[in-house]
C-alpha cells in the first residue's frame, strides 16, 4: 500500500504582548526614530505584531503551539515519533530547539532536529516530514515554526524593525492511505545571501559582525514575487493540477504587496488568500503555520480544501507545498 501523509491537527501561539504600529511609533520616537501607523501600513499592510517577554524563548512558544496542534489531532505527545522545528532564532547555539521542545513536551526518545531556511523554514520542514513518513521512517510527525525575531531587530532601523513579530505555529502530520501532501518544490540560491541576513557569529565568547537583521527590502521584493510564482507553478505541475484547483493560498506573511502580486500572477482573487500579516507582522518560519491555524479555527479553511503554502526567505530560499486538508 502506498503511504501518504496528511495534516490531522493545527495549532498556534502568540505572546500576550500585542504591539500596534502606534505603540511601536511611540517606542521608536523615544530612541529618536521617526515612523507612523500610516507609513507602516502603506508599505507593508502591517498594523500590529506580538513581542515575547525577555525570558521567553522559541521553544516556549513552540510548546504552546504544539500542545494546541496535538489536542486538535486527538494525540498525546508520546504518540509523536518525529519532531522538526523550523527556526532562525533558536534557544541555543546547540542543542536544537527541537530537542528542547521534545523534553518540554515529554516526547523523549523520538527523532528531533531543526531546519534552518529562515522564512521558508516551515515549507522545508513540512516537505522533509512528508518524505520521512512516505519512506516509513516516521508515522506521526510534529512540524513546528517558531520565532522570537524581536531579539535580532535593530530598533534604530525603521526599515526592518517595523516588519517582524514573534509567534509559533504547528501541525501534526500523520501517515495516511489517502493523499494529503500532494506535491512540493524547494529551492535556494546562495548568491543572494547578502540581501537578507544576520551577519554575525560567536567566537571566543564574543559576537563577530552583528547580531542584528540586515535587509535590502527592494531586492527581496523583486526576487520574492518571481520565485514564489515559479515554485507554485512547479508544485502544481508535479500534482498535475492548475491554479483553478487552489481553494486557498497561504503564503509567507511578509508584506501585503508581495502577497497581492503573487496572487495576481497566479490569477487568484485576494478572497482566496489567507492574510494575517496585518495582525502578526512577519513571523518568519512561524508565519505560514500561524496563518493556517488561524484560518482553520476561524472557519475559512475546511477539511477537504486544497491549499497552496509557499514561502521565501534569507539564504535565499524558497518553496511551496500543495496539500489537501
Amino acid at each position: 500500500m502506498t503511504r501518504y501523509s496528511r495534516i490531522t491537527g493545527t495549532g498556534s501561539y502568540l505572546p500576550p504582548r500585542r504591539v500596534t504600529n502606534a505603540d511601536l511609533a511611540t517606542e521608536l520616537a523615544a530612541r529618536g526614530v521617526e515612523t507612523s501607523d500610516e507609513w507602516i501600513v502603506e508599505r507593508t499592510g502591517i498594523r500590529a505584531r506580538h513581542f515575547a517577554a525577555a525570558d521567553v524563548v522559541s521553544s516556549d512558544l513552540a510548546l504552546q503551539a504544539s500542545q494546541n496542534a496535538l489536542q486538535a489531532a486527538g494525540l498525546q505527545a508520546t504518540d509523536i515519533d518525529l519532531i522538526i522545528v523550523a527556526t532562525s532564532t533558536p534557544d541555543m547555539v546547540f542543542p536544537s530547539t527541537a530537542c528542547i521542545l521534545q523534553n518540554k513536551l515529554g516526547a523523549n526518545g523520538c527523532a528531533a532536529f531543526d531546519v534552518q531556511a529562515v522564512c521558508s523554514g516551515f515549507v522545508y520542514a513540512l516537505t522533509v516530514a512528508d518524505a520521512m513518513i512516505k519512506a516509513g521512517a516516521a508515522n506521526k510527525a510534529l512540524v513546528v515554526g517558531s520565532e522570537v525575531f524581536s531579539r535580532i531587530l535593530d530598533f534604530s532601523d525603521r526599515t526592518t524593525c517595523v516588519l517582524f513579530g514573534d509567534g509559533a505555529g504547528a501541525v501534526v502530520l500523520e501517515a495516511s492511505a489517502t493523499p494529503g501532501i500532494l506535491a512540493s518544490d524547494l529551492h535556494a540560491d546562495g548568491k543572494h545571501v547578502d540581501i537578507l541576513c544576520v551577519p554575525g557569529n560567536v567566537s571566543g565568547g564574543d559576537v563577530l559582525g552583528t547580531a542584528f537583521l540586515k535587509m535590502d527590502g527592494q531586492a527581496v521584493f523583486k526576487l520574492a514575487v518571481g520565485v514564489l510564482e515559479q515554485a507554485a507553478r512547479a508544485t502544481l505541475a508535479k500534482a498535475e493540477l492548475t491554479e483553478a484547483n487552489i481553494d486557498w493560498l497561504i503564503p509567507h506573511q511578509a508584506n501585503i504587496r508581495i502577497m497581492q502580486s503573487t496572487a495576481k500572477r497566479l490569477k487568484l482573487s485576494m478572497d482566496k488568500v489567507v492574510v494575517t500579516v496585518d495582525q502578526h507582522g512577519n513571523t518568519s518560519a512561524a508565519s505560514i503555520p500561524l496563518a493556517l491555524d488561524a484560518a482553520v479555527r476561524g472557519g475559512q479553511v475546511k477539511k477537504g480544501d486544497t491549499l497552496m503554502l509557499e514561502g521565501v526567505g534569507g539564504g535565499f530560499t524558497w518553496g511551496a507545498v500543495l496539500l489537501k486538508l
